[in-house]
């Protein structure tokens, strides 16, 4: 008797457990997600990002993006990634309600605010923390909310830059195609290349009789105005590297006048003219070099392997005279 009242209790017992997790998981997941309005990235007009005491703000001028308050033109890419972010913001799990935002880097001095305009209303306002450790999500908190999510994704990184790594590094732009002449000043020495149009043979290999295999084309090369014979590669690898040239960064504090006696001097001419200028290192420990350019209204710095590709000399040099043959005199 007393056996079976042992078995009862324990089955009693393991009834009530059994109902507490139960009710104890069902608590647990009895909370709706907040309800994120949907917005066209294409419609957001203004983006400000908060980290600190450090506040960016960007705004939409026709269709390009620029960093108040200077206006500096903005890296499109970047700013792309900040809109497909804010457009495809959504939350997936409740994480924490117990307000401690260090464990989730949503703390005063880490995490990242970011707030997103149309052309009226205020359509984002979001703390963005670290990633999850699954790397498939991110920890944020919406203002006005308490609690910590995880929303799909892991996009912190889209938002964490300072003014520098916002701004838009293009600073010369060409087609290599269209460039006709180059000139190059160095070391008080000028040396023009012109582009000119060489008859070559192309040979048809489907032709039934020789004199129609030969057939003329025309190949582009280079030729210096003094006549020196010039490496074609090493007038490709310049144009190659300017054509689509970008900056380490960009110099605060100085104009483009500030800088004088270029170390070399660049200048294509083709439909447009276009120029780039290289200075000396501020110091000798120094990696990169002071420029300033055509398609850039601020001077900026390039980084020594740049400029080594653009400073190479392109006249060939001169063959090595054959060593003389050495006599035995006995």
């Amino acid at each position: 008797m007393k056996l079976k009242k042992e078995y009862i209790i324990l089955a009693l017992v393991i009834i009530a457990l059994s109902a507490y997790l139960v009710m104890r998981t069902s608590d647990r997941t009895q909370y709706q997600l907040p309800d994120i309005p949907p917005v066209d990235g294409k419609e957001i007009s203004k983006l400000q990002l908060t980290k600190g005491k450090t506040v960016i703000s960007l705004n939409k001028k026709d269709e390009k993006w620029y960093i108040a308050p200077q206006d500096y033109p903005a890296d499109a890419d970047r700013v792309k990634d900040m809109l497909e972010a804010v457009e495809t913001l959504t939350l997936t799990v409740l994480v924490s309600e117990s307000k401690n935002y260090t464990l989730y880097d949503l703390g005063e001095d880490k995490k990242i605010n970011l707030k997103a305009w149309t052309a009226g209303p205020l359509v984002r306002d979001v703390d963005l923390g670290k990633t999850a450790s699954s790397f498939r999500h991110t920890f944020v908190k919406r203002a006005g909310d308490d609690r910590v999510f995880h929303a799909r994704g892991h996009f912190r990184n889209h938002f964490d830059y300072d003014v520098d790594g916002l701004r838009d590094k293009q600073v010369l732009t060409l087609s290599a195609a269209d460039i006709q002449q180059i000139q190059i000043t160095k070391a008080q020495q000028s040396l023009t290349l012109n582009r000119t149009q060489a008859p070559v043979v192309v040979e048809d290999a489907q032709a039934e009789k020789p004199k129609e295999a030969a057939q003329e084309a025309v190949k582009p090369s280079w030729q210096a105005a003094d006549g020196r014979p010039v490496d074609e590669a090493v007038v490709k690898e310049i144009i190659d590297t300017v054509s689509d040239l970008r900056c380490e960064k960009f110099i605060d504090g100085s104009a483009k006048d500030d800088f004088t006696s270029p170390l070399f001097t660049l200048r294509l001419k083709g439909p447009q003219e276009h120029s780039l200028s290289i200075f000396a290192k501020s110091a000798e420990k120094d990696t990169d070099y002071p420029a300033v350019s055509s398609g850039s209204q601020y001077p900026f710095e390039l980084a020594g392997s740049q400029v080594d590709r653009i400073m190479k000399d392109p006249i060939k040099p001169p063959p090595k005279a054959p060593e003389a043959e050495e006599t035995n005199s006995n």
